[in-house]
């Protein structure tokens, strides 16, 4: 059994390595801590001191990737002013570019007025407009394949006038990184990551989880802001309003306005993409690095959006830096819309130098074993573990010396999820309450993010029997760890016999498997769709992770290996500096 002290002197504990991350959060490697440096210094120093301090194994597999990173590193900087002075020029070329296609309509206008375009409006004609303004009548434009011609004249007009698109400079090739759990991908990443920072302007780390959700929360906003639904409260642009033209002019120039966002709305991908990395109101603009971790290939839509936004990103100067289970062309296990996913990979192969960690250890475990004995997942469910559970509850809770209340969080999309038991950044849950319900990422999300230490009770052994909460646990322990927080859990189980299966079966029956899969993905979907609070156009396919096959086998020894280093001093000396929360108390 665990002393008592043990959570609440780790919670105490003070930490170093601080940098600073591009949303305001501090940042550290996970898995490594050292003396705070002045100046961020390159992957393969950090990495070769925490070999020296002993802190690291060494692992030649490690090293070969910390070389690449080193290399990768060396580059930022030079490439860093070159996508400065590129999006100067293309800032300046935007401009230029809409200044003239403006006058081209406004020229448009005026010589179909001198044809006599307007003469066949009636009497009331002059009223046209303030109707439309107002969504009572649609544009009076030119119908069809006229408005295609009209626009396609006037884009090569501009071209010839302004001239072509800035050319992006080379960008560094990234690197997409494989390997087998625990052997330190996303570690090597978070240090190569760390070592960006005050070198990069534009930068972002993502989860897999986070990244779906963000791709369709801009996805559904662009949507409202820019979809058909719109076309009904369209209003005027100012440009089109304050010139001194007759209003039928004005409509018809709106109009053609109006024909140019329904031809980007076909776009939506790339659209999104252009605001996925880069701060659109920001002043000045350079490279961009996206680290992405865990990448994966669970549906439909997560396939065809990394497709869209990938291709777009990669085509536009970012660099990206991948970690996954698979090497690029075994993503794809069940041939999902394979032409889209063949061609997002031709690219990836193009623009990232692929990797394999080929070692096989789990660095986690060895971590754990290395450690004090430990302190936080108790078991199995007799009276004994339950009475100690409520012991760590009180004395956490008193420890931050707040009143117990409930409380609702705020979550994507709209919707929002209870809290039964919360107190200054500590939460308790049931594991049939956060696993036994249609929840996914988001909710999870805004949990890890709200709570620092969180405390989950009566986890059963996984089985098929309850594989829909299986698969919701395992997402649940990734966004746990992916914010730093603190679990304390109680189980039936031993970590390692947690997903072994139960009498009523095995956890893996691939075919039962992928019906359940089916059957929930529909569930969510509706659950979503019926609060309103998403359009269709936009449903969040991957607002739980949708596994299948081998990949989920990996997630239940990805889910496995993080509990257990969850429980070693370095990751729990990690909580107070890491999560979000403590941040947001400065």
């Amino acid at each position: 059994m665990p002393k008592l002290s043990q959570i609440s002197s780790v919670l105490h504990l003070g930490f170093s390595s601080r940098t600073r991350l591009s949303n305001g959060f501090n940042f550290v490697s996970r898995s490594y801590c050292t003396s705070d440096p002045p100046i961020p210094s390159g992957p393969l120093v950090s990495f070769s001191k925490l070999v020296e301090q002993g802190r690291l194994q060494h692992d030649p597999y490690q090293e070969k990737v910390v070389s690449a990173f080193e290399n990768l590193f060396g580059r930022l900087e030079h490439f860093e002013k070159e996508m400065e002075d590129y999006h100067v020029k293309l800032a300046d070329w935007e401009k230029k570019r809409e200044e003239e296609r403006r006058k081209l309509m406004v020229e448009e206008a005026e010589k179909k007025e001198e044809d006599g375009m307007w003469a066949s409006m009636n009497k009331h004609g002059q009223k046209l407009l303030g109707r439309w303004v107002l969504g009572r009548r649609q544009m009076n434009v030119e119908p069809g394949v006229g408005k295609w011609v009209s626009y396609l004249n006037r884009e090569r007009k501009l071209d010839s006038l302004v001239g072509s698109r800035p050319a992006v400079p080379p960008a560094p090739k990234g690197l997409y990184i494989y390997g087998n759990v625990g052997c330190g991908k996303t570690m090597l990443m978070d240090m190569f990551y760390g070592s960006t920072d005050g070198i990069i302007r534009h930068r972002q780390r993502f989860h897999f989880h986070e990244a779906m959700l963000k791709i369709n929360e801009q996805m559904h906003k662009y949507w409202k802001e820019n979809g058909a639904e719109k076309s009904s409260q369209y209003r005027i642009s100012s440009w089109i309003m304050n010139l001194p033209v007759d209003e039928k002019v004005k409509e018809w120039l709106a109009g053609e306005e109006f024909y140019k966002q329904q031809l980007q709305m076909k776009h939506i991908l790339p659209a999104v993409a252009d605001k996925f990395l880069v701060d659109q109101q920001s002043s000045k603009k350079g490279a961009s690095v996206l680290c992405f971790d865990e990448i994966q290939t669970v549906d439909v839509f997560a396939i065809v959006a990394l497709s869209g936004i990938m291709s777009r990103l990669l085509t536009t100067g970012t660099v990206l830096v991948a970690t996954s289970n698979r090497a690029p062309r075994e993503l794809n296990q069940d041939g999902m819309q394979k032409e889209i996913f063949d061609k997002f990979i031709s690219k990836l192969e193009k623009h990232c130098e692929i990797i394999s960690i080929g070692s096989e250890v789990d660095y986690r475990r060895v971590a754990a074993k290395n450690s004090v004995e430990n302190v936080h997942y108790l078991y199995p469910l007799n009276d004994t573990v339950m009475e100690e559970f409520e012991r760590m509850w009180h004395q956490v809770t008193d420890q931050y010396s707040g009143e117990i209340t409930s409380a609702t969080l705020p979550v994507m999309f709209g919707r929002t999820i209870k809290v039964p038991e919360s107190c200054n950044g500590v939460a308790r849950f049931t594991f049939e309450y956060l696993c036994g319900q249609p929840v996914g990422a988001a909710d999870y999300i805004a949990v890890a993010k709200h709570y620092h230490t969180i405390f989950i009770s009566e986890i059963p052994a996984m089985s098929m029997e309850i594989r829909d909460k299986a698969r919701r646990f395992i997402t649940l322990v990734d966004e746990l760890y992916n914010h730093h927080c603190c679990l304390v859990s109680c189980a039936e189980t031993p970590i390692d016999e947690l997903f072994q299966g139960t009498a009523e079966g095995t956890l893996f029956d691939l075919e039962s498997f992928q019906f359940e899969t089916e059957t929930e993905d529909s569930r969510l979907r509706r659950d979503v769709l019926a609060e309103g609070s998403i359009s269709a156009a936009g449903s969040p396919s991957s607002i739980v992770s949708m596994l299948s096959g081998e990949e989920e086998m990996f997630a239940f020894a990805r889910a496995a290996s993080r509990l257990i280093e969850m429980q070693t001093p370095l990751y729990l000396e990690g909580v107070r500096f890491l999560h979000p929360y403590f941040h947001q108390q400065k």
